[in-house]
């Protein structure tokens, strides 16, 4: 059903008229020094894509290059973080591969169950959906500004939280509610996706700017130049396709080209269940922030 042609999150093949398999797969370097975090992050990353297209994963394998003078006890608590957020998704890992290399590099193989009839997709948005996002952004200045020795535990202890977060609430919550186009924000940021997003649909965003979430640290950072190199990228690619109508400082515009790791859902919601979706994410405590609009058109514009 979905394969190579689409830019969607996952491949997609059709069982039988109410089940599909949802295949993916991710893997990356640390992104934190914890270790068991690092494993947990890059779990629920993995997972993730599964969720933005509306299907529950089931079973995963292990992807992991370890260096042979890890220490061992590294190395099972990279394991450990990822298994446990597996767990919590309520997944199986049923073995997996490893290889030396000399850098740490861990991840998923995910499988999950989707109804086609229900199934998200980038193409599925609507003109006059609302934007809806379901984590901040941020996390790529701060990472970055851990692997310079700038960042502050606590903003660290901030970020984590967030990333190690499933979307597994946001994914329920889309199905229930019937959604048709979503997808996680990822690495190639929140505008990256967003345009995905509206060229799959033959439509335009209209987003606002002081409705875009990020963690409190998110500025301090941008402001300090903390960049990756991925967002520079993101911004070279996509920004011809990026109009600012509000004038926005450089920190301020970049941290829309941000790469994220394991960041939120961005899903399209019709505005006459908008209310009645807000009340349910309250109710089913899951974080959610309305941060614009699908217009007709082309590409993104920021007001």
């Amino acid at each position: 059903m979905i394969g190579l042609e689409g830019p969607d999150d996952a491949a997609v093949w059709r069982l039988d008229d109410s089940r599909a398999i949802v295949a993916t797969t991710d893997f990356f370097t640390p992104v934190v020094d914890d270790a068991y975090d690092y494993g947990a992050i890059a779990a629920t990353n993995s997972l993730s894509d599964i969720y933005a297209m509306g299907g529950t994963p089931f079973l995963a394998l292990n992807i992991a290059a370890l260096p042979p003078d890890l220490p061992t006890e590294i190395s099972a608590d990279i394991l450990r973080g990822g298994a446990e957020k597996a767990r919590e998704a309520g997944v199986v890992i049923a073995g997996g591969h490893t290889v030396q290399d000399k850098e740490p590099k861990y991840g998923l193989v995910a499988l999950g169950f989707v109804d086609p009839r229900k199934m998200l997709s980038k193409g599925g948005l609507k003109v006059g959906d609302a934007l809806v996002l379901t984590k901040p952004l941020g996390f790529g200045v701060t990472t970055t500004a851990l692997k310079r020795e700038q960042a502050d535990e606590r903003d660290v202890k901030e970020v984590v939280s967030w990333m190690a977060r499933l979307n597994k609430t946001a994914g329920q919550l889309a199905v229930e509610f019937n959604l048709r186009g979503g997808t996680d924000i990822t690495g190639f940021s929140l505008l990256g996706h967003g345009l995905e997003m509206a060229e799959a649909a033959g439509a335009a965003m209209e987003i606002e700017y002081d409705k875009v979430p990020f963690v409190s640290c998110a500025r301090k950072y941008a402001e300090k130049g903390a960049f990756a190199g991925g967002l520079f990228d993101n911004r070279s690619f996509y920004g011809s396709r990026v109009k600012f109508i509000k004038k926005l400082d450089e920190p301020a515009e970049m941290l829309l080209f941000d790469p994220q790791t394991s960041g939120g859902l961005l899903l399209g919601v019709p505005q006459e269940n908008l209310a009645a979706f807000t009340k349910r994410a309250k109710e089913l405590d899951q974080p959610i922030w309305v941060i614009g609009e699908v217009k007709a058109g082309k590409g993104i514009q920021v007001k």
